[in-house]
């Protein structure tokens, strides 16, 4: 599943460096995660980076883009190949 940044986010920028797949972006109003290119880090780390380092908590699984962690995987080896 991909991960999605709420309304709470605080535009800190500490999430964007942190993901390895480049997936973080700032939007109009908060930063956004392009869910075609996150892995929930699956393949790098094992956990979410964004996730451990937002101060605000501000970062939940998508509902609208549900995967598990193999999916996340394969995901994983398309982007690096």
């Amino acid at each position: 599943m991909a991960l999605i940044i709420n309304e709470e986010c605080i535009n800190c920028d500490v999430c964007e460096p942190e993901c390895p797949n480049g997936a973080i972006s700032q939007g109009e109003d908060i930063y956004i995660i392009n869910p075609e290119l996150c892995t929930e880090c699956v393949g790098h780390h094992d956990l979410p980076q964004c996730m451990e380092v937002c101060p605000v908590d501000c970062i939940d699984k998508d509902p609208k883009h549900v995967e598990d962690k193999e999916s996340l995987y394969q995901k994983y080896l398309k982007l690096i190949g």
